[in-house]
């Protein structure tokens, strides 16, 4: 399987970020909508309580499992691969069985006033949950074997059936909303399932029937029932390297997913705030956590990828291939000025554009009160997850056992720092404590990346985290536009919309021309990809 990993990691990246702005668009529509039919404390049982019980489940039960068979993935043995892949689905089954009770009798119940549906929508995830399991195998072949089409496609399929499931339920019946959420549920998940299994059962019959046998060379898959678990001949069942592997990165995984949601497993196991609060912080969370999901994750995600395949995690740098060493210092440093230069533009007019944006998005209801000063503050919290998802993304990808062994420790002891900062905030600042904790948690983790990646490349000529400091004429362009724009709202916000939104479309033009005249090597590298990437889709 001799692949351009750089090539198809970026391909892989573009695409993710094509797919996932038209699916925020969608949602944002969608919630836009959904948000004069349903009221706030309904949002936040779907979007707080029933969403962090999938998340919880599905994190725990498959994220080590991909990390660490997607590491140096030309070197599987995919049957033992395949064997340990399979253990997902009995420990979802624990986990599911384990929150299921926690999240039904343990936490407090939503009052019948808000929904009657509770238990259903409870039931629902856990069931939508097991069944994901169930082609976990397909799943991760598909991003082994980079199926950038096939996720394309199903996953737009996947958005697009729920949205409209929902709001169509929605618009009937407003009073079942965790109903309709339910139906979409399971509905998207089945298809989602089907999909994988036409897919590979039609792409595996074309290799077959192909007369062209070099063609099978790099794909070990020849039947569909090699997807199941079964016995190799003259070896052990599962490669005992990768279950160490996966049980590092499932007690660093624990630890992540604590850090990750941490604010919603506060506002659920200690309800620091009513559902109605919680209601209107998920709203802004997800308004203000748009950029992350829409760049900052598909680029973390493939870079992990991507590093992972051209830096071997137990060989030190000076003893590994130049040229690969080389490729990987650049592409970091590279990568680290542009998610930098994101995060700064955000939260410079973040800060001006926080209640115009909420007025769009939900209405004057949510454009006033604490709503504006939470989107202001995570405006911040991008920053912060801009650089923490690169440089994190780095060293797991690079970090060795004894490194990450080291990391979980950390992770331990930064969880518990940040569940108490978090309470202490957000007993001082209600739900704005959240993402100040946030902030604080993300500038922790960005010190221990920063000071690994800084001894990796010590004995070495490289430093890619010059690309933290963006250009000089960049950042005098930022502060020109922070000071035009926060005057521009008290001055024309309240009687002149419009023109303090076109105020804020020169200053943002401005921004990036300067951007991209003081960055124009990677600039110019970018457009030439694009274009090439065009012309082959033309030829194909």
């Amino acid at each position: 399987m001799d692949k351009n990993f750089k090539k198809s990691s970026i391909q892989n990246a573009s695409f993710s970020i094509l797919l996932q702005i038209f699916f925020r668009c969608l949602t944002f529509v969608s919630n836009a909508f959904v948000l004069r039919h349903i009221s706030q404390d309904v949002i936040a049982v779907m979007n707080v309580r029933l969403l962090l019980l999938e998340s919880t489940i599905l994190f725990l039960s498959r994220e080590a499992f991909r990390r660490a068979c997607l590491s140096k993935t030309v070197n599987h043995n995919w049957v033992q691969v395949i064997n340990l892949l399979w253990l997902t689905v009995p420990l979802c089954c624990l986990l599911s069985a384990i929150f299921g009770w926690i999240w039904l009798t343990v936490l407090e119940i939503p009052d019948s006033a808000i929904t009657r549906h509770y238990t259903i929508g409870v039931w629902t995830i856990i069931i939508s949950c097991i069944m994901e399991m169930l082609i976990e195998p397909l799943d991760l072949v598909s991003q082994a074997f980079l199926f950038v089409k096939l996720r394309v496609v199903l996953d737009t399929i996947h958005v697009l059936m729920r949205t409209c499931i929902f709001i169509s339920i929605v618009v009937l019946w407003p009073e079942g909303a965790v109903v309709a959420f339910s139906v979409a549920q399971i509905s998207t998940v089945i298809v989602h399932i089907a999909g994988f299994l036409i897919y590979f059962s039609h792409y595996i019959n074309e290799r077959n029937n192909s007369k062209e046998d070099d063609s099978k060379n790099d794909f070990p898959f020849t039947s569909m029932t090699q997807f199941l678990p079964r016995i190799p001949e003259g070896q052990a069942v599962v490669d005992w390297n990768l279950c160490i592997l996966t049980w590092t990165f499932m007690k660093q995984g624990v630890m992540k997913q604590v850090l990750t949601e941490g604010e919603r497993y506060i506002m659920t196991l200690f309800s620091v705030l009513t559902f109605s609060e919680q209601g209107v912080f998920d709203i802004v969370n997800n308004l203000g956590s748009l950029a992350a999901r829409l760049l900052f994750r598909p680029i973390e995600d493939n870079a992990y990828f991507y590093f992972s395949q051209r830096v071997h995690r137990d060989t030190p740098l000076p003893e590994q291939s130049l040229s690969q060493i080389t490729e990987a210092s650049t592409v970091l440093r590279q990568l680290l000025r542009t998610v930098v230069s994101i995060g700064l533009v955000i939260f410079v007019f973040g800060q001006a554009y926080a209640r115009l944006a909420l007025l769009l998005y939900g209405g004057n209801r949510l454009a006033t009160g604490l709503a504006p000063w939470l989107l202001r503050a995570h405006s911040l919290a991008i920053l912060f997850i801009a650089v923490n998802g690169t440089t994190e993304g780095y060293s797991l990808a690079t970090m060795d056992a004894n490194q990450l062994n080291r990391f979980n420790k950390w992770m331990v002891i930064l969880s518990i720092g940040f569940l108490f900062v978090s309470w202490l905030l957000t007993t001082l600042f209600g739900s704005l404590g959240f993402i100040l904790a946030n902030c604080c948690n993300m500038a922790a983790r960005i010190t221990h990346s920063i000071i690994f990646i800084k001894k990796q490349y010590e004995r070495t000529y490289f430093n890619p985290l010059a690309g933290l400091i963006p250009g000089n004429k960049f950042l005098s362009t930022l502060a020109f536009s922070f000071i035009v724009t926060i005057s521009s709202e008290v001055y024309f916000y309240d009687e002149a919309k419009v023109v303090h939104f076109f105020i804020g479309a020169l200053c943002f033009l401005l921004v990036v021309a300067t951007w991209a005249y003081e960055e124009r090597e990677l600039f110019q590298v970018g457009v030439q990809k694009f274009r090439r990437h065009s012309l082959a889709s033309k030829e194909d």
